[in-house]
């Protein structure tokens, strides 16, 4: 598995194109903006892309999408249900942007082949009722919920302080320390999080 990380938009939203070398496929994660740039760096890995998995729908990790089609047609896009309009609010209404393409469900427990890569969905909400964590071999893709010492916001539209707690303990009793890759900001590590982050202590304790 060979993993490369873009930096895409105004607010720098990691985006992750994760590839089976040997079989020359590859998902890509979270393109949220400059869907052409994402495009070329596809091709750049000598991949073919199967689908556009998306950890959760604020528009700042689906606005580079509709341009990624355009390049490449036909591919699925993952999404959890439950990020589908979940408020009428303005504030949400900004945040959840109406989706110009079709999404294809996927929650807690399922999976998403990629040649011989394996990505089990992880429902992560906090953040927004539908997030996800996508877990890869010894990489874990959590959007916005866990970053490098510290959390996703949970005072956004949608948000939920309890779940987003409930999400983190979670994630904090994988097995191991797998690479985390996170919607913003740097890599870190399971390990390094559960000994430094307050808010991941936090939440293993309650």
């Amino acid at each position: 598995m060979k993993i490369a990380t873009l930096q895409v938009g105004s607010i720098g939203t990691n985006c992750y194109i994760v590839c089976d070398e040997e079989k020359k496929l590859c998902a890509v994660i979270d393109p949220g903006d400059d869907g052409a740039r994402v495009a070329e760096r596809v091709r750049e890995t000598g991949c073919a892309p199967v689908c556009i998995l998306l950890t959760h729908s604020h528009y700042d990790h689906v606005g580079g999408v509709e341009e990624l089609l355009a390049a490449c047609p036909g591919l699925p896009v993952y999404l959890n249900s439950r990020d589908l309009h979940p408020s009428d609010s303005p504030r949400a209404r900004f945040l959840f942007p109406t989706l110009p393409f079709e999404t294809v469900n996927y929650d807690d427990g399922d999976t998403v082949r990629v040649g011989d890569l394996t990505f089990s969905v992880i429902a992560t909400p906090g953040h927004t009722p539908g997030g996800v964590s996508l877990f890869c071999g010894d990489a874990l893709f959590c959007g916005d919920t866990l970053f490098a010492g510290s959390m996703g916001r949970t005072d956004l539209a949608a948000g939920d302080g309890g779940q987003m707690t409930a999400s983190l303990r979670r994630l904090g009793n994988l097995p191991g320390s797998p690479t985390v890759y996170p919607g913003h900001m740097e890599l870190t590590d399971l390990e390094t999080e559960r000994q430094t982050n307050p808010f991941l202590q936090q939440a293993m304790r309650e």
